[in-house]
C-alpha cells in the first residue's frame, strides 16, 4: 500500500504503511525498479491511518509521521503507550539507521521537514471540539498532549489520567474541529506574490463523522515578522457541496519547480495544479 514518495540523490524512497523502501538510480530504471530495499521498518502496521503517511526529506534524514489507532471509543485501560507510539514524527537516516521521535503525541499524518506538523484531534467528543491544530516542533521528543490534552487547553474527559495541559507544548494555531489536516508545505516558490513567501499551505482532508462536514480545502497560515500572531485564510476550496457532499478531498501538497502548487486528491483520484498569473 504505497502512500508517499521522496526523491534524494538519485534514489526513490516509498513509504508503505509500516516500512520505507529505497529504489536506487530510479530515473534510469522506471520500467524495472525491482523490489527495492527496505531501509526502515520500525513502524506499527496499522493500515487504517497508515495509508496517509508520507516521508519528507531534510538533509540525509527522513521524517515519516505515524498516525494513532485510537479513535477514543475504547476503554481507558487500552494500551495508551501503544497509541502514543503511533502518534510520532519519526526521524531516520536514508541508510536505515534506527529511528528517533522528533515529536511525540502529535497525532500527525504528514510532517513538513522537522519544523511543523498538522495534527488530527480525537473523535467522538462533539461536532465542534476538539480542534485540529498546527504544531511547531522545536526540539527532539517534544510532546504536544495527545491523548491527554487537546487543542492546548482541553483535558481529555476519559484519558487525561491526571495530566494538565500546561505540561505539554501548546499549538501554534487551532484549525477547527474535524477538518483533518494532512499534507503541509511552506511556500518557497517565486511564482506567487511576495506575501505568499514562506506561508504554510495545509491540505484539509475533511470530516468523516461530523454531521456537517468541514475541511476539504487548502488553507494558508501566515505569521507576523516576529513569528507570532498566526492566522489562517482559505487558499482553495470547492470540494464540498452541502452538508456531506464531497467532490474531492485534498490529501497532500508539493511545489513544482516553476513555483506552482500541486494538490493530490485521493477521493477523486486527481492531481490539481494551482498557478498564478497577474
Amino acid at each position: 500500500m504505497p502512500t508517499g514518495i521522496a526523491f534524494r540523490d538519485g534514489a526513490l524512497y516509498v513509504i508503505a504503511v509500516d516500512k520505507l523502501i529505497k529504489y536506487e538510480n530510479a530515473e534510469a530504471n522506471l520500467d524495472k525498479l525491482g523490489d527495492g530495499k527496505v531501509v526502515y521498518d520500525d513502524m506499527p502496521s496499522y493500515a487504517a491511518h497508515g495509508w496517509n503517511i508520507s516521508p519528507s526529506t531534510r538533509m540525509a534524514r527522513f521524517l515519516p509521521a505515524v498516525r494513532p489507532a485510537l479513535q477514543h471509543r475504547d476503554s481507558a485501560d487500552q494500551r495508551l503507550a501503544d497509541s502514543a507510539r503511533r502518534s510520532e514524527n519519526r526521524q531516520c537516516r536514508s541508510g536505515g539507521a534506527r529511528r528517533s521521535a522528533t515529536a511525540s503525541a502529535v497525532t500527525s499524518i504528514r510532517a513538513a521537514a522537522n519544523t511543523g506538523s498538522p495534527e488530527n484531534a480525537r473523535d467522538w467528543m462533539s461536532d465542534d471540539i476538539p480542534s485540529d491544530k498546527l504544531n511547531m516542533v522545536s526540539k527532539l521528543g517534544e510532546h504536544f498532549g495527545y491523548p491527554y490534552c487537546h487543542q492546548g487547553n482541553l483535558p481529555d474527559p476519559k484519558f487525561a489520567m491526571g495530566h494538565k495541559c500546561s505540561e505539554f507544548t501548546p499549538p501554534v494555531l487551532n484549525l477547527g474541529a474535524h477538518v483533518a489536516p494532512l499534507g503541509m508545505k511552506f511556500y518557497t516558490g517565486s511564482q506567487f506574490p511576495a506575501e505568499y513567501k514562506n506561508s504554510i499551505l495545509i491540505a484539509e482532508h475533511g470530516s468523516w463523522n461530523r454531521h456537517k462536514y468541514q475541511g476539504a480545502r487548502i488553507v494558508r497560515v501566515t505569521v507576523g515578522p516576529d513569528g507570532k500572531n498566526p492566522k489562517q485564510d482559505v487558499f482553495a476550496s470547492g470540494w464540498l457541496e452541502g452538508d456531506q457532499g464531497y467532490l474531492g478531498r485534498p490529501a497532500d501538497i508539493i511545489l513544482d519547480k516553476d513555483g506552482s502548487i500541486l494538490v493530490a486528491d485521493d477521493w477523486a483520484g486527481a492531481i490539481y495544479r494551482i498557478s498564478y498569473k497577474k
